[in-house]
């Protein structure tokens, strides 16, 4: 039988998987719901909160759709749809992608059809690799979590620079990520311009969400700011591309 990487026992297997993941966020919702009661929490506050946590899931299920299509070229439907609604994210699902395809002698975004080798080879990469985060966890999380303690014991005021520091440090790391191609525009190619401009339409997004905020004192705005900040980047990426990519 030829290998296909949209075979229908594939979909079944990531539909079984996935079904699991959701029954257990059903089952982690219900409890919670409950535990809200016990404490006694109002109705109206646990309605406000659900509403606002689904609004906010509205921009990353957008992003993960358009992932999921990007990828779908090389890799099918159901390996993204499971990497990307379980664990992983575009940046990383695309790097282990190309690396291990470039150890296979093949180009991401160049293959007429994967053999099963390979596809399996890609799953086991995109797998193996992004597990080192959950081993660290219980290795490490407790050792830091004690030293953070004993950090704000001894210099609460020194435990928030470091703590600042380390924010800053990982969203450094995506702010790179953006300006990477940048040096292009000297040499006459503007697509180094497009995720800069996106994150610029994003940050204003969000400044005028704010100071809507102050100015009409509704402090609901501020649970939908992300979403609508993040809703923006991705739409104005559409007509930035057409214009400069």
């Amino acid at each position: 039988m030829e290998f296909n990487v949209n075979h229908p026992i594939i979909f079944l297997i990531v539909g079984i998987i996935i079904a699991v993941v959701l029954a257990q966020s059903v089952f982690f919702l219900v409890k919670a719901l409950k535990r809200a009661k016990e404490i006694g929490m109002e109705t109206k506050k646990l309605k406000r909160i659900i509403i606002s946590a689904a609004i906010f899931t509205v921009a990353p299920a957008v992003a993960r759709v358009v992932s999921v299509i990007a990828l779908s070229k090389d890799l099918g439907i159901a390996l993204p749809w499971l990497r990307l609604s379980v664990v992983g994210s575009m940046s990383y699902e695309t790097i282990a992608a190309t690396n291990a395809l470039s150890g296979m002698g093949l180009e991401f975004g160049k293959i007429a059809n994967l053999d099963a080798k390979q596809y399996v080879t890609i799953a086991f990469v995109m797998t193996i690799s992004i597990m080192v985060g959950i081993w660290l966890v219980p290795l490490l999380c407790k050792k830091m979590k004690t030293g953070l303690i004993n950090m704000k014991n001894k210099d609460a005021k020194w435990l928030d620079i470091f703590q600042s520091s380390m924010f800053i440090g990982m969203i450094s790391a995506f702010v790179g990520f953006v300006f990477c191609d940048f040096s292009g525009v000297f040499k006459g190619d503007t697509t180094g311009l497009i995720p800069v401009l996106v994150m610029a339409v994003s940050a204003l997004t969000m400044l005028l969400t704010g100071a809507l905020m102050k100015i009409t004192k509704a402090r609901w705005i501020n649970d939908y700011a992300l979403p609508i900040s993040l809703i923006a980047g991705m739409a104005s990426a559409i007509p930035i591309t057409a214009w400069l990519g």
